[in-house]
């Protein structure tokens, strides 16, 4: 770590498709000299008892900014480690799946949901980063495997994480140099994504907001055939459904990327050693 580089938390606690590569997002190429990342995790469990240790573990390293990633972060073992950065005064911002709206949100005197967030704190929600097909008759390792990986494969090449890094960079930006810092209060929907991929190509911003669209419906799938569907005939094939809508998903993702590089309009935006991030899109040209 360089003297002086800022330091960011990153605690995972369970696993959603956000999850896996976001401690990376900041240092692509391990070269920044002016960030230091660290993560901590509780792996697959998301009870209270579980998320403590790992909580306790990233206060002690007192970073100036924390990602909690998680599922649903309005259940309790996130919910205590929310309350605990908070507490700790420490700038905080929460990327989660659908679920955790009612983290954020809150009914007012009129019965209308009003966004509550604490002073200091941030989410983005993934409304495409769509649960699990967790049934025991069909989830194995390699299973969970490749739906996570057809996750990121859409939220990648779709532009949700380009929107991660870009909010990410400017939040840091800001708390580093000591002016008021805007956080994120983000439902990110299929539009804002795909202005945030910068397509080039009109088909393959259509192709990735068709990407995005199809993976949010996994939920409602997945969801009844988890905890709706008693039935075993019927919630093995529907959580199989899930998957392979997708595993579709990922294909349009991958067919709007195939796109842009056909066309050498692919943007790419790496970090400076030095932190600030640089823009290109011809493949033979030099990032500025």
């Amino acid at each position: 770590m360089s003297h002086g580089a800022f330091k960011l938390g990153v605690l995972k606690l369970g696993c959603i498709g956000a999850a896996p590569l976001l401690d990376l997002l900041l240092d692509e190429r391990a070269d920044r000299e002016d960030i230091d990342t660290r993560a901590w995790t509780c792996g697959a469990k998301l009870d209270p008892q579980s998320c403590q240790g790992p909580t306790e573990g990233l206060l002690a390293w007192q970073p100036q900014l924390v990602i909690l990633v998680s599922p649903n972060a309005a259940l309790p073992g996130p919910a205590a480690a929310r309350k605990a950065i908070a507490a700790a005064g420490i700038p905080l911002v929460v990327l989660s799946d659908g679920p955790s709206k009612k983290a954020f949100f809150k009914k007012n005197e009129e019965g209308k949901q009003v966004m509550n967030v604490p002073e200091g704190q941030g989410f983005m929600i993934f409304p495409a980063d769509s649960m699990i097909g967790a049934r025991r008759e069909f989830l194995d390792p390699t299973e969970m495997s490749l739906f996570n990986a057809d996750v990121i494969k859409v939220l990648a090449a779709s532009g949700v994480l380009r929107l991660v890094q870009t909010t990410l960079d400017g939040l840091i930006d800001a708390l580093r140099a000591g002016t008021p810092p805007s956080y994120p209060t983000l439902t990110v929907t299929a539009d804002k994504a795909v202005t945030a991929g910068g397509f080039g190509n009109p088909y393959a911003a259509a192709k990735a907001y068709a990407a995005l669209s199809l993976a949010e419906t996994v939920s409602a799938v997945t969801a009844d055939g988890c905890f709706k569907e008693q039935d075993p005939a019927r919630y093995v094939t529907m959580v199989a459904a899930g998957h392979e809508m997708m595993r579709a998903a990922a294909r349009l993702a991958d067919e709007a990327r195939e796109l842009e590089k056909a066309a050498d309009s692919l943007l790419r935006t790496p970090h400076a050693a030095a932190g600030g991030v640089l823009r290109k899109t011809r493949l033979d040209a030099k990032p500025g």
